[in-house]
């Protein structure tokens, strides 16, 4: 035991958020492969693809939580990554190095962002999440994907992350071997987030706080690694778009995918606390960023101040959420 917690479920934590981690760098890896083998363009892949890709740890926990009665892990742990993606991923990497947006296609998908945010909570009013709502969030994932997809085109000469796919999606890849590393990533986001789950649940019941406040703190910050992983490489390297654009992706996949999946296996009340602050703080911060990079003069920045404040609003929230719940 550690404190209150079984060594056991800490464990299955850590493990769990391991294989989520690698499962959904070889998922990625080889369904990019598999898709360039069957003639599929780079700037299409990248758009679809890896931008599901980004959020596969948060849909696989959706789906097994959902499957096993525990929907407001899925709720809690969508609403808390879109909060780290924000307050701490583009708050380290814009105070490392400061990111600049100067992609008209980007700010346009800033905008369906905080648009689906507004609809997320516009559906939570009612303190249900049913089966309609799930729905409602997955069409409005497949308008929203279909819309992105056809700006990319539309500006693919001077979209900013059309260089960056192609040189990251792999190009000597056999088919046979994209399919093997596409099915073993797959198996280890399916085993991962079974673990992740069952452990969370463990500390949840230990600690006896909500499945909520556990996805929105524990599971959350592991199931985003990957973001803050890709956000800092790419920000380092000058690549601001796919810092931005990663995150922006990322983040609305959460909301329509992971809670519209969870809703659709298993309707749910939402908790008081999602409703009365974690939803809004959630809101809060994708307007912060949506106000911190509008392009007032001609050139949008998320400087380092910029960074800085965002960082310092989510540890402030972190810290209140952890001193009220343990």
């Amino acid at each position: 035991m550690i404190g209150n917690i079984d060594i056991s479920h800490a464990g299955l934590i850590v493990a769990g958020l391991a294989l989520l981690i690698w499962g959904s760098d070889r998922f990625v890896y080889g369904a990019s492969a598999s898709a360039r083998n069957f003639g599929v363009a780079p700037l299409l892949i990248g758009l679809t693809i890896v931008a599901f890709a980004t959020s596969a740890p948060e849909i696989l926990v959706s789906i097994i939580a959902a499957s096993q009665g525990e929907p407001g892990l899925a709720v809690g742990n969508a609403i808390g990554s879109n909060i780290v993606n924000i307050g701490l991923v583009l708050g380290v990497t814009a105070t490392i190095r400061p990111i600049s947006l100067e992609s008209a296609t980007l700010r346009r998908q800033m905008q369906a962002l905080l648009a689906m945010s507004l609809l997320t909570v516009l559906l939570f009013l009612d303190t249900r999440i049913s089966r309609p709502d799930g729905i409602v969030m997955l069409t409005s994932l497949i308008i929203v994907m279909i819309w992105f997809v056809r700006l990319g085109i539309r500006s693919a000469a001077n979209y900013p992350l059309k260089m960056n796919y192609e040189a990251e999606i792999p190009k000597d890849v056999t088919t046979k071997m994209a399919f093997v590393w596409l099915s073993v990533g797959l198996i280890a986001l399916l085993i991962g987030a079974d673990w992740l789950v069952d452990g969370a649940m463990g500390v949840a019941v230990s600690l006896n706080v909500s499945e909520v406040v556990i996805g929105i703190t524990i599971v959350a910050f592991g199931t985003s690694v990957p973001e803050l992983a890709i956000s800092l490489v790419s920000a380092l390297k000058g690549e601001y778009g796919l810092a931005i654009g990663s995150i922006v992706g990322s983040n609305i996949f959460n909301l329509l995918a992971v809670i519209g999946i969870a809703a659709v296996i298993q309707p749910a009340t939402i908790a008081l606390s999602v409703l009365s602050l974690h939803i809004f703080v959630m809101v809060a911060f994708t307007l912060v960023l949506f106000v911190m990079t509008y392009d007032y003069d001609g050139k949008a920045l998320l400087s380092r101040m910029k960074g800085i404040a965002l960082l310092t609003a989510y540890i402030t929230y972190s810290t209140y959420v952890i001193a009220q719940n343990i």
